[in-house]
């Protein structure tokens, strides 16, 4: 059993480990994208000090006046502190699946054909100013597009990261098994001795590495699934827990479009919501950007300063200009509270700066692993090579 254990572990990380590696170094990057942001913005030009913020339809208006042609407002991202800036993500037109325009997934999710990658705008909501970092939006979305789907235009670059993420929380499992020390041996299967050289210094970085980054590395491996496959965790989580129904993921609740009737616009969205609030004291965070008449408007409230688990997310029928989900953590069933936890967890949110420091680390644990394991494997063959040759040599010798 250890042997085919043993066996399965090393060939699945030897033969997919670039691509886990991909995903957490990217991933890492990710997590410290605001720092990163915050070293090479430029910084913005002085306002009036009693100048208030545009609403979110001019700061979008300002954004898709700089926006490439065909790009479509998707999103925005209110600043994350005052004085900074908001964010507007674009997609770019996306190839039809099958099914033309019709073929919309259900609850008004995106089409699962091809898409061109999006890109974001940050704008200043006081001036409208458009911040230009070209080369830093550029590599950062290159990196979410590696992230989220490897690069691959379509569902199956999503799934595909899904899995990697099943194989990557299974190769945690298993080198859990694998490290178990016997008796006698735990003090020093924490730590990576002084006189440890060549495999043995490989395998002891290795052990103690994972196993000090095990929990962290199991749960953003894990919550990365869950992102990847919404729906079949909600349902797993469903069968064991209290669960109320509602859309997961980033898919938003269809609505009917009325005749003679102009939809709310998403300033008049966010007003909605804000009106409808489950508690005083929230401030708008984002809001998403109707892509068709049949969806709703996603609008995202929190508390000034707070994380993604703090936050309220309201979705908003622009045609009958009233809220037709609340997903508020404070009043969710047990269920919804798990899987409403999944993606702050798995972007380092929720649990301080500590944690956050740590999913970042969890991400460099692939290539470590990657260059321990190969070592490992390299040595133990160029030493099986050596001593094959060295008992040749002897036999020859004897037989001569």
């Amino acid at each position: 059993m250890m042997k085919t254990l043993r066996f399965l572990h090393l060939w699945v990380g030897l033969i997919l480990g670039l691509p886990l590696l991909a995903l957490g170094l990217s991933g890492t990057v990710l997590v410290i994208e605001p720092e990163l942001r915050a070293v090479f913005t430029p910084s913005l030009p002085a306002a009036p000090a009693d100048a208030a913020p545009h609403g979110v339809a001019e700061v979008v208006a300002a954004a898709a006046a700089v926006a490439p042609a065909g790009a479509k407002p998707a999103s925005y991202a209110a600043p994350a502190a005052p004085g900074g800036t908001a964010t507007v993500r674009f997609q770019a037109q996306r190839r039809m699946p099958q099914g033309g325009e019709h073929a919309h997934g259900q609850g008004g999710a995106r089409p699962q054909g091809g898409g061109m990658p999006g890109i974001s705008v940050h704008i200043d909501p006081v001036t409208l100013a458009v911040v230009s970092t070209p080369g830093l939006d550029a590599t950062i979305g290159w990196i979410h597009r590696l992230h989220g789907n490897l690069l691959i235009q379509d569902r199956s670059g999503r799934d595909l990261v899904g899995y990697l993420g099943v194989i990557m929380t299974a190769l945690g499992v298993t080198g859990l098994v694998l490290w178990w020390p016997r008796p006698g041996q735990w003090r020093q299967s924490f730590i990576v001795r002084k006189a440890a050289k060549g495999a043995r210094f490989h395998r002891e970085l290795h052990g103690a590495a994972g196993i000090w980054g095990l929990a962290v590395f199991l749960v953003v491996s894990f919550t990365g699934v869950a992102i990847a496959f919404p729906q079949s965790i909600a349902a797993g989580v469903g069968a064991v827990l209290p669960m109320a129904a509602q859309t997961q993921g980033f898919a938003l609740p269809k609505v009917t479009p009325r005749d003679g009737v102009d939809p709310a616009g998403v300033d008049e969205a966010v007003a909605i919501a804000l009106a409808a609030a489950p508690r005083p004291g929230l401030a708008l965070r984002g809001a998403s950007l109707p892509q068709s008449p049949d969806q709703a408007i996603r609008v995202v409230l929190a508390p000034p300063g707070g994380d993604a688990p703090s936050a309220v997310t309201l979705m908003v029928d622009p045609w009958a200009r009233q809220v037709v989900e609340v997903r508020d953590p404070s009043a969710q069933a047990a269920g919804n509270k798990v899987t409403g936890w999944m993606r702050p967890l798995h972007e380092g949110e929720g649990l301080g700066p500590i944690y956050r420091v740590l999913v970042a680390l969890s991400g460099l644990l692939p290539t470590l692993f990657a260059i321990t394991g190969t070592s490992m494997w390299w040595i133990k063959r160029r030493n099986r090579k050596a001593g094959a040759a060295r008992a040749a040599a002897i036999l020859q010798s004897a037989a001569e």
